[in-house]
């Protein structure tokens, strides 16, 4: 009969084997984090060429090509290491936005062939662009929410968001860019233009409440020394009050270069974030293989040898004993100690794990909220045909007329829309659009 140490070991092959799997899930978002900075500097400088009618930003996109098309590489290397079932609850998740992303990078030579022939708007190319790039998004946003330990989810969780703020900065560079290089900026550009800006803060603020001590020194520094951040201030000033619909086509440049250079700055502290992450992995994996071996050295008769208490240890010890003591981390390298008796251990690992999945709650908070919301915005956008900034501005409105979170409000409208039944005859409303 297999004794209660044998399912304290295997609870503990387990705990290893989803840290390895997690571990090589951090390695593919680190990979996708610079997939993601070389499609973002492609995109812009695709609008400059769209919008420029060629004459600004040619000589410098083939490059710019070669680069996310190495990183790309990168990106399939760490599939492969992956593996083709990774695991966890939201491992098929993950998979279906590994697989979309994939179909993205598929068509990108198509979108690359129109934008070489002129045949695509600016908008048109931001917003297939842009569709990539959430596909990336869509598997750090699956990582982090089926990370199984708190620290690394927390870490994960942090780090998507920190990618989602620069992914809405790049959006904005390329709306500036293609104002500015157009010569105008249109009412709906203008109203989608602050959109993103009021977008950006709110995901580097649950960065910043996430981040670790060590990168939030880094992100002060950065906002507090950002020169570029200035220019881009001073640029949007320009482009905002500017009188008339006529914008100084020279600064079209300017405003991708203050752009790109703030980008690049971001893209730093993503790859902070992204060293301490796998930094974390190996730490978390090393200690879990230490407490491992501590428990395959006790003694085979260490809990009756049977998986029954037996009497020489004292019968009752299992009903008499009190409450689990307080949590022990698997990092407390060397513990358990050998006189300890396996019932305490078993009330000792239960304890620890109620803990790590209370903290895994708590830091997968901001990504559920984030799915809420844009959830809600979907449903007046299919409704009503509202852009994405309207339906925000909507709840934002709605939120301040009746002295709530915006959260709260996302979560009462989804909840009336399952309420309310689909009006004979009407149309179906299509599920909300889910843009992370």
């Amino acid at each position: 009969m297999k004794s209660s140490l044998h399912f304290l070991v295997a609870a503990r092959q387990h705990e290893m084997a989803a840290l390895e799997q997690l571990g090589k899930a951090c390695s593919l978002v680190v990979a996708m984090s610079s997939l993601v900075h070389a499609l973002q500097k492609e995109r812009g400088l695709s609008n400059m060429v769209l919008a420029s009618g060629g004459a600004q930003g040619a000589e410098l996109l083939a490059p710019q090509r070669l680069l996310a098309d190495a990183q790309i590489a990168n990106v399939r290397d760490e599939l492969d290491r992956l593996g083709p079932h990774p695991s966890g609850g939201s491992g098929a998740r993950l998979c279906n936005a590994i697989a979309y992303t994939l179909q993205g990078v598929a068509a990108l030579p198509a979108l690359r062939a129109q934008v070489q022939a002129g045949g695509l708007t600016p908008a048109v190319c931001t917003d297939a662009f842009a569709r990539l790039i959430a596909g990336c998004l869509a598997v750090v946003f699956e990582a982090a929410d089926s990370a199984n330990e708190p620290e690394i989810s927390r870490m994960l969780v942090a780090l998507f968001h920190l990618m989602q703020g620069k992914e809405l900065a790049g959006q904005e560079r390329a709306c500036g860019t293609s104002a500015f290089a157009s010569g105008q900026l249109q009412p709906g550009a203008r109203a989608q233009w602050l959109h993103l800006i009021e977008l950006q803060e709110r995901c580097f603020e649950v960065f910043a409440s996430l981040a670790s001590a060590r990168v939030l020194l880094l992100w002060q520094a950065h906002v507090a020394g950002d020169t570029d951040m200035a220019a881009v201030e001073r640029m949007r000033r320009v482009a905002h009050t500017a009188t008339g619909a006529s914008l100084n086509r020279s600064w079209s440049a300017d405003w991708f270069a203050a752009c790109s250079h703030r980008l690049d700055a971001l893209h730093g502290v993503e790859t902070l974030v992204a060293q301490e992450l796998q930094v974390l992995c190996l730490h978390k994996l090393q200690a879990q293989e230490q407490a491992l071996a501590a428990l395959q050295v006790l003694p085979p008769g260490a809990d009756g040898g049977t998986g029954r208490a037996g009497a020489a240890e004292g019968g009752m010890a299992f009903f008499e004993a009190s409450a689990p003591p307080d949590a022990w981390s698997p990092d407390a390298v060397g513990a358990p100690a050998l006189g300890r008796d396996i019932l305490s251990l078993v009330q000792q690992q239960a304890q620890r794990l109620q803990t790590m999945q209370s903290q895994i709650h708590e830091a997968r908070t901001a990504l559920h909220e984030r799915k809420t919301l844009e959830r809600a915005k979907g449903l007046p956008m299919a409704q009503h045909q509202l852009s994405e900034s309207d339906a925000y501005q909507l709840l934002r409105q709605t939120a301040m007329n009746q002295n709530k979170r915006m959260q709260e409000v996302a979560e009462a409208v989804l909840a009336m829309a399952a309420l309310v039944p689909t009006v004979p005859g009407a149309p179906a409303t299509p599920a909300a659009p889910e843009r992370r």
